[in-house]
C-alpha cells in the first residue's frame, strides 16, 4: 500500500516537527512523540525501521512474533507487521486512546520508513533523551525493520 507523502503532510498543516528516529530507542521515543502530542504538537517521524529495541535479539524476536500470531485471521487482535505501522502501534499504546483527547492526540501523528523526498531539505531533530548511545549500557538491540522482517514484512535494509 502507497501512501501519498503530500497528501499526509497537507493534512497537518504547515507547522509540524519533524524527527528522525535513527538509532533511537523506540520505547522512550514513543514516550516522548505521546507526550508531546498531547500537548498538541503536530509531529512527523522519520526512518521509523532504524529505530532500535534494546534487549537480546533472541527475546525480542520472540515476544513480537508472539504478539503477531496471538489471535485469529478472522476475530484478531491484529498486530502490525511493518516498522511504521508497529511504531505507531507503540505510541498508541501510550496515549489514552479511548478518550476523545488521546484519540485527536494520535491523528496528528504521521511515520514514514526512510525520508521522503517531500521532507530532504528539513532539519530534522533529535530527541536526545532516546538516543541509543546516551541511555542504553548495552550493545545488544534489534532494529524494527529486523523484527519486521522476522514476523513476515517485506522491508528494505
Amino acid at each position: 500500500m502507497s501512501v501519498s507523502v503530500l497528501r499526509a503532510l497537507k493534512t497537518l498543516g504547515e507547522d509540524y516537527v519533524v524527527i528522525d528516529a535513527n538509532r533511537h530507542v523506540l520505547g522512550r521515543l514513543s514516550g516522548v512523540v505521546a507526550k508531546r502530542l498531547l500537548n498538541g504538537e503536530r509531529i512527523v517521524v522519520v526512518n521509523a525501521e532504524k529505530a532500535v529495541i534494546t534487549g537480546s535479539r533472541r527475546m525480542i524476536l520472540s515476544r513480537y512474533k508472539e504478539k503477531y500470531d496471538r489471535g485469529s485471521k478472522e476475530k484478531g487482535p491484529y498486530f502490525p507487521r511493518h516498522p511504521e505501522r508497529i511504531f505507531k502501534r507503540t505510541v498508541r499504546g501510550m496515549l489514552p486512546w479511548k478518550s476523545r483527547r488521546g484519540r485527536e492526540a494520535f491523528r496528528r501523528l504521521r511515520v514514514f520508513m526512510d525520508v521522503p523526498k517531500e521532507l530532504e531539505g528539513r532539519e530534522f531533530e533529535v530527541v536526545e533523551q532516546a538516543l541509543l548511545e546516551k541511555v542504553s549500557k548495552t550493545g545488544k538491540y534489534v532494529t524494527l525493520a529486523e523484527v519486521s522482517t522476522y514476523i513476515g514484512a517485506e522491508v528494505e535494509t
